[in-house]
């Protein structure tokens, strides 16, 4: 079984964020790149008429940027309680300093100092309800948001809109991935969610086609891997030559993550 991605539900370069459920609307930061793809969704949630909201990810620190999400709310006739984070990377939580100064409102994200977020936790985001899913792999401390009322994940880097993600070892594991993937399937499955909301890219309409896609390629890819190895590639750098020949060399210092994550995956086995 081969893996095919599901179609992108906004071409690259077309996916401006906006209102993309009743309770989830995207400000998409102007950081374009081989790892953010489109930029960083900013997400914020908060039920309609509501006189609060919750940020996910405010992105980069960039004084434009937080500005755009505080004078968005403020237009509604609201402000921003809570600040919360998929994960610790800068392109996600850099601007939380800044966000939570323009504000006052408190940042939750998994450890670092934060007021910490557990698997389970409920969130009031402005009169919805965002569940914490610990969905660990990408990094040790990714975790994902179920928005119940839009049947939709916020997923971060678990899973994005267009692409695949990079398990990012040393902090990144592959065995923590593929259960956190489990997990979302399950979800998907049960119907509880349908939607994704990622961090970077446009939002997947059809999650659980996304997710068995994801499942099919990390097969694939240690499949790759061990033929790789079994062919006589010694160490990352040759196994990413060969796996990842066909991927542009601008995203190779990923792939090599990926590549360690997976070779410590196999070592286990």
């Amino acid at each position: 079984m081969s893996a095919t991605a599901p179609q992108p539900s906004a071409p690259f370069g077309q996916w401006t964020g906006g209102q993309v459920s009743s309770h989830a609307y995207c400000l998409l930061q102007g950081n374009p790149g081989p790892m953010t793809l489109d930029g960083t969704n900013t997400w914020v949630v908060m039920a309609p008429g509501s006189s609060s909201a919750l940020v996910v990810d405010p992105g980069e620190d960039d004084a434009a940027h937080q500005q755009r999400v505080v004078d968005h709310v403020a237009a509604l006739g609201a402000r921003i309680t809570q600040v919360v984070l998929t994960h610790g990377h800068h392109d996600h939580s850099e601007g939380a300093p800044r966000l939570a100064r323009l504000t006052g409102a408190g940042v939750r994200a998994v450890g670092r100092g934060h007021d910490d977020l557990a698997d389970g936790d409920v969130l009031d985001a402005g009169g919805v309800e965002l569940r914490v899913v610990a969905t660990p792999g990408h990094t040790s401390d990714s975790v994902s948001f179920a928005l119940a009322a839009d049947h939709a994940l916020l997923t971060g880097d678990t899973v994005l809109g267009r692409g695949t993600t990079v398990v990012a070892y040393p902090d990144g594991e592959l065995e923590a991935y593929l259960g956190s993937l489990e997990r979302i399937a399950a979800l998907t499955g049960g119907g509880a969610v349908t939607s994704i909301l990622p961090g970077h890219g446009p939002t997947v309409p059809d999650a659980s086609a996304m997710v068995d896609f994801y499942r099919v390629h990390r097969a694939e890819r240690l499949e790759q891997v061990r033929a790789a190895l079994a062919d006589g590639a010694d160490g990352a750098d040759a196994v990413v030559e060969r796996v990842y020949a066909d991927v542009d060399r601008s995203v190779w210092p990923a792939a090599r993550m990926s590549v360690l994550a997976q070779l410590a995956y196999l070592q286990g086995r």
